[in-house]
């Protein structure tokens, strides 16, 4: 089979020929017809010290299954966040992080909403929103904001702000339901929008900062980037605010029925055309250089999907 892997720090990125993996206990083989592209792979190639998987979100059909696997079967269709070789044409997915794809949603609809909607719906129920209340979500043109945006909005908001990195984005992100959109150079400035009742934030690093100093007294903000970022303990006390951080992967080891609600609710806000993953792009494979430029670019709208 075919894997994209990369020999050190920086890439580039190349096509190698892999054996076929076999799954372990607790664990699917699945033919990859979709691959979702995250941030979080593109950093491990920019930043990691040595070569690791680049895993991501795989959608395809399950070809095997390993010991002690009860909830799936060979011929079934599935999605789910891969964390070893996911850019391949076959990979080994956890059973617990494994979902079924409905009859109506293509490989594709499949990468786009499930990990990064589970993400989304993941920190927008860390904020514990209220109705009425307003959201700041930052990235709100990547594959996980374009939907946050859509679900604050779902959820009750009655005004989001989205921030982006470049305001060639503001339509995109106002199409989404957002009443507001700002950039990120602008986020520091005192007359920059009216203060919110909490933040998702998907940037981390330098954007922490004012991110944080958006909230309103009170406000909530859900970390769930992999940027990092320092928080100052008496900008937290002036401002009465928290900060939460938010990792979906220990919610599907740790508390699997939440996991499985969520995923029932966003099929079935997919069923009923209320929320929908925006896709920017498909590349080959081979192309995998390409899919990881636009994302370091941040020109993205929406998700990035590898097609095996």
């Amino acid at each position: 089979m075919r894997r994209v892997r990369y020999g050190h720090t920086g890439g580039p990125l190349f096509l190698e020929e892999a054996p076929l993996p076999e799954p372990g206990p607790g664990e699917l083989l699945v033919r990859c017809e979709a691959v979702g592209v995250t941030l979080p792979a593109v950093r491990k190639v920019t930043e990691a010290t040595e070569p690791v998987p680049l895993g991501g979100e795989i959608a395809g059909e399950v070809v095997a299954v390993g010991a002690g696997v009860t909830g799936f079967r060979r011929g079934e269709r599935v999605t789910g966040l891969c964390f070893g070789h996911a850019y391949a044409d076959f990979a080994v997915l956890q059973e617990v992080m494994a979902s079924p794809v409905p009859d109506d949603a293509s490989p594709v609809d499949a990468v786009a909403l499930v990990r990064s909607g589970l993400v989304a719906l993941g920190a927008l129920s860390a904020a514990r929103p209220s109705a009425g209340e307003t959201a700041l979500i930052t990235g709100a043109a990547s594959g996980v904001g374009h939907l946050a945006v859509r679900l604050a909005r779902r959820r009750g908001a009655s005004r989001v702000v989205g921030a982006v990195s470049s305001p060639a984005k503001a339509d995109f992100v106002r199409s989404l339901g957002a009443d507001e959109v700002v950039a990120y150079d602008r986020l520091g400035r005192s007359d920059r929008f009216a203060p919110v009742d909490y933040v998702l934030d998907a940037v981390g690093g330098a954007l922490l900062t004012p991110a944080l100093a958006a909230l309103a007294p009170g406000g909530r903000l859900v970390a769930y980037s992999s940027g990092g970022g320092t928080v100052q303990a008496y900008d937290l006390l002036v401002g009465s605010t928290s900060v939460t951080g938010f990792q979906l992967r220990r919610i599907a080891r740790e508390r699997p029925e939440l996991y499985e609600r969520w995923r029932r609710e966003l099929w079935r806000l997919f069923t009923e055309g209320t929320v929908r993953p925006v896709v920017h792009g498909e590349f080959a494979l081979a192309d995998a250089a390409g899919a990881h430029r636009v994302i370091e670019s941040r020109t993205n709208l929406g998700k990035v999907v590898l097609i095996p």
